[in-house]
């Protein structure tokens, strides 16, 4: 994870350092900056906010649109009561196996069409870099409707990357034109990040945190203003289409000794599991296939998932279902297990056929399943706790591993369920223990080579 600086948003960035300059030559210090370039900032900041927040926006309503037409579910009202889950379940077995084999095609040729003839894709990592590279537009949409599509088609992968795609590149080129300094150019992206996820799920502070816990890697007070600005204006323009209803939905549990004693000890747990599934999609990101490979693999992985969910419908999609199933105390051991297995193979299966997406809610959905199982085996010795409670901890507990975001996934985990403030005790007791287990493992020779962050592609 890389450090990047912030500029102060009182001072003026420093003298970049050009190709053939001296090294060892340190700049002078900067004027402050003219009142006139802050409102600047401030403009870019509340804009790329705007366009953050319309672009979740559209990219949600699309997402709905196609599983609805795909699957024949609500079609009178893109947002409905009825999830996706309730629509695959009631639709006939061949129709998924259809779906899902269009989705193989529409993937496998969508991205190597897009790899073939597209300009080269420069993630938001890269666009956060030293050089702050623009990021092209016509590549960059494409990438970002066929994560959409396929997802919405019954991808396994997450659709939280496309909309922070799509933010990152508006506030890039809007701090291009508006010939902000490199170093704020590169802060406006970063905010354009967690403005499309406080968009399309809804998290302002959630997105806020994203980008000064993960891409930033840095705290201070002018960049904590301008990425709360930014989360809060995109969460609020999402509303006038999407609604500010949270992503799941929970009942009331109470905190006891019992889930406080379970948080305490299965949270190192959750930690080698999250890490082990860090490994499997690093390599599979690192393995995916190119070239030719590419629609073939993606054909075949996607009519396996369409005849596995013939079975097993809760399989389809980024993993929204069975943790909301987790959360609702409506899974047993024995599903909880299964689905948890065929969940990280396909997802692995996925990435490993060159299709892309994010592994934000597929890391909450697969940290819900785990709960759920040791939940179970726990309540065997210990009764008392609904299953949904240990759903809601194993969740974040996987995710701030999975993804090296310990309070980011808290804050998320939060704003998802709405739960109530107690939960942040019992939360924070397995996020730690997830936490210090998976550290611990990347410094175990043979266990810590090739583990990145899982949403972080290659």
């Amino acid at each position: 994870m890389s450090h990047l600086p912030v500029p102060d948003a009182h001072h003026a960035p420093a003298i970049p350092h050009h190709a053939g300059s001296d090294p060892d030559i340190t700049p002078a210090a900067p004027a402050p900056a003219k009142p006139a370039h802050l409102i600047t900032l401030a403009l870019i900041v509340i804009l790329t906010g705007i366009g953050a927040g319309l672009g979740g926006m559209l990219l949600a309503l699309l997402l709905h649109a196609v599983q609805h037409l795909a699957y024949g579910y609500s079609l009178r009202n893109i947002v409905s009561p009825e999830t996706f889950l309730m629509g695959v379940s009631a639709a006939p077995g061949q129709r998924r196996v259809m779906i899902l084999t269009l989705c193989g095609l529409v993937a496998g040729m969508g991205w190597w069409t897009l790899y073939r003839f597209g300009r080269p894709l420069v993630g938001i990592k890269r666009a956060i870099a030293a050089d702050a590279p623009l990021m092209p537009p016509g590549s960059t949409l494409a990438h970002v409707l066929l994560q959409i599509i396929t997802v919405a088609l019954g991808s396994p992968l997450g659709r939280e990357v496309a909309p922070r795609e799509l933010g990152s590149m508006l506030g890039g080129w809007l701090s291009h034109y508006a010939r902000l300094p490199l170093d704020q150019r590169r802060l406006i992206v970063a905010c354009g990040a967690g403005a499309g996820l406080a968009a399309v799920y809804n998290v302002p502070l959630g997105g806020a945190v994203f980008v000064l816990e993960v891409l930033l890697a840095a705290f201070n007070w002018p960049a904590a203003m301008m990425a709360l600005t930014a989360c809060a204006i995109a969460a609020s323009v999402a509303w006038f289409g999407l609604g500010a209803e949270s992503q799941y939905v929970v009942a009331h549990f109470p905190v006891s000794a019992s889930l406080m004693t379970w948080s305490l000890v299965t949270g190192p747990l959750f930690g080698l599991a999250a890490h082990g599934f860090v490994k499997l999609t690093a390599a599979a990101r690192r393995d995916a296939a190119r070239g030719w490979r590419l629609p073939v693999f993606a054909l075949i992985n996607f009519v396996i998932i369409g005849c596995l969910a013939v079975w097993l419908p809760q399989l389809l999609g980024n993993g929204k279902g069975p943790a909301q199933l987790g959360f609702s105390s409506a899974l047993t051991i024995g599903m909880a297990g299964l689905l948890l297995v065929l969940k990280v193979a396909i997802t692995a299966a996925t990435l490993r056929a060159g299709a892309e997406g994010g592994l934000l809610t597929p890391g909450l959905s697969n940290g819900a399943l785990l709960a759920v199982v040791l939940g179970g085996l726990w309540s065997l010795i210990w009764p008392g706790v609904p299953m949904g409670a240990f759903a809601i901890i194993g969740a974040a507990a996987f995710l701030a591993t999975s993804m090296n975001m310990p309070i980011t996934a808290i804050v998320l985990v939060t704003e998802f369920t709405r739960i109530d403030h107690d939960f942040l005790v019992p939360m924070a007791l397995a996020v730690v223990g997830a936490m210090c287990a998976s550290r611990l493992c990347a410094r175990w020779p043979r266990w810590g080579r090739g583990g990145k962050p899982a949403d972080q592609p290659a």
